[in-house]
């Protein structure tokens, strides 16, 4: 489903696409000369940057002056280790066409920075508009938490150096993201340093809280014919590990051979999914209200016993699903599930 996973589905269904030329006018100035992106800290590693993936090698030759970013998480990776993309990712689900994500948007405007030209992905990644690429004259794609395909990733390497996954699409962990961008960037300390702040933070949050520790959970998205589970390969699900809690067997055995995020479980099965605490994620109240009073969700145990965090809305599902490098302190994003999960463990 996203542009990370769960909205990648759901985006599926949108539709928004940008213009070439509205592009190409967000990553210049005056005239036809190109601007630089900007760049708030100095790389700190030494160039040239050799980088595996699942498809190959990438070789950064020098430090990159304008970067683009595709898929998930990876726009706020940069922006943490002080370097702001001249384009990113389109977002439809989260915010609709064209726009930025609130706390992306925020980060440019308080740096003074541009707001950077936005690539058109109605599709989460399904389809890419290879001309919005070459009109914002990239010298670096960053990309490690996405869903290219083989294909994909060597067209847009004819048009600069593309920083992929390493193992499967969609499963890159939220820290190795913020790792491999930072290192892409040629700022790996810098990406300790944004890891190290939100480790303390989730330390602190999972000290508030230590009635997580031990307590099995499992993110679910409640869908129309069946109910989608988050595999332990899922960052959504990993990122709640950090704060105590333990990937519920029932999903741990789930068949991910396939390297699959998420498994589509039926709904007579939904009494096997055993976790003492489920999350739920939702694009409106309406749905997350239906599905408390739903027979075919309260048949898991921690629906039906009302120990479920549900988080409501797409910001906000986004803020958390995974959380990024900039989002970790989005008010209604990680502080609320936090509040959430310990009124759902207490229950």
């Amino acid at each position: 489903m996203h542009t990370n996973p769960v909205l990648r589905r759901a985006a599926l269904l949108m539709a928004g696409v940008l213009s070439v030329a509205t592009l190409a006018a967000c990553g210049t100035d005056n005239g036809d000369e190109k601007s630089e992106g900007a760049t708030k800290a100095e790389a700190t590693d030494q160039f040239p940057i050799t980088m595996e993936n699942a498809y190959g090698t990438t070789t950064i030759k020098e430090e990159p002056k304008r970067v683009a970013t595709w898929g998930w998480g990876s726009t706020e990776a940069a922006i943490s280790v002080g370097v702001y993309p001249v384009a990113v990712a389109e977002q439809v689900w989260t915010v609709g066409a064209g726009n930025l994500l609130p706390w992306v948007e925020e980060a440019y405007d308080e740096a003074g920075v541009e707001h950077p030209a936005v690539l058109s992905d109605a599709e989460g990644g399904a389809t890419i508009v290879y001309d919005e690429f070459i009109a914002a004259d990239p010298d670096l794609i960053v990309a490690p938490y996405s869903g290219l395909t083989e294909e994909q990733y060597k067209t847009l390497s004819d048009i600069a150096p593309v920083v992929a996954f390493p193992d499967a699409p969609w499963t890159t962990s939220w820290d190795d993201t913020i790792t491999l961008t930072a290192q892409a960037l040629g700022r790996s300390a810098g990406g300790e340093k944004v890891l190290a702040e939100i480790d303390e933070s989730l330390a602190a949050a999972a000290a508030d809280h230590p009635e997580f520790a031990g307590k099995t959970i499992a993110g679910l998205w409640p869908g129309e014919s069946a109910i989608s589970v988050y595999t332990g390969l899922d960052p959504r699900v990993g990122i709640l590990t950090k704060l105590g809690f333990e990937v519920d067997p029932s999903v741990a055995k789930l068949d991910t051979s396939d390297g699959g995020f998420y498994f589509d479980m039926s709904f007579e099965k939904a009494d096997e999914i055993a976790a003492d605490v489920a999350v739920t994620y939702h694009d409106s109240q309406e749905s997350a209200d239906a599905m408390l009073t739903d027979k075919k969700f309260t048949a898991v145990p921690a629906i039906g016993a009302g120990r479920v965090a549900q988080v409501v809305g797409n910001v906000n599902v986004s803020a958390v699903s995974p959380p990024t490098a900039l989002s970790f302190t989005w008010e209604q994003g990680m502080p609320a599930l936090v509040e959430m999960l310990a009124a759902a463990v207490a229950k």
